[in-house]
């Protein structure tokens, strides 16, 4: 994840709200609706631990109405000051949470956060992955949003077909890296890719 440069807990938030603000919710919304492709977002500035894209993520998406987990990478005081001051958010355990932010190897496991039920199903969680970089893609997406196939780098392939197979539960997931995003929704389906020779 890239570290920002050290801020007081009062600075760093979108500087013109109204306008960052939407342009970061539309972002986050165009990611989930068309999984696989990256988009730029941005607009904060947040402490150290934190990418701008998680960051600007957490301001869009987080209010004293959503729990947010802190995977043990991020949860330094700087980042829970941060983020108390400009979202309100509480923090909760893995389990409660509606949001989970921090390194993939951090958030494990993954069976315990919530993937709703079967009569409310968007009671689940929506991670937030950070991630170094987007490298090269090593799985295939297909399903809603998408037109044919998508190419992307997972993590974990298996972990998140598991989650895929659970569909319409499952929790959904948003991967950050500096001040990019790219979205996984539960209901896509998830195939190795497979390296053409030649």
């Amino acid at each position: 994840m890239t570290a920002q440069t050290s801020n007081s807990h009062f600075s760093g938030g979108f500087s013109d709200p109204a306008i960052q603000s939407s342009h970061a919710f539309r972002a986050a919304m165009t990611a989930m609706a068309h999984p696989g492709e990256i988009k730029p977002i941005k607009g904060a500035t947040p402490p150290e631990g934190l990418s701008i894209a998680a960051g600007c993520l957490l301001l869009t998406l987080c209010d004293p109405e959503t729990s947010l987990y802190l995977a043990p990478d991020v949860d330094h005081p700087a980042v829970r000051d941060w983020i108390t001051f400009h979202t309100g958010a509480p923090f909760v355990p893995a389990q409660d949470a509606d949001f989970a932010v921090g390194g993939w190897a951090a958030l494990a496991p993954f069976d315990r956060f919530r993937i709703g039920t079967s009569e409310y199903p968007d009671r689940s969680a929506t991670l937030i992955v950070e991630l170094p970089s987007f490298d090269a893609p090593n799985a295939e997406l297909s399903g809603p949003g998408i037109k044919t196939r998508a190419e992307i780098m997972l993590p974990d392939i298996e972990v998140l077909q598991a989650n895929a197979a659970l569909f319409p539960l499952g929790f959904d997931t948003y991967f950050t890296a500096a001040s990019d995003i790219c979205a996984l929704p539960r209901s896509s389906r998830i195939e190795p890719l497979l390296m053409k020779e030649g």
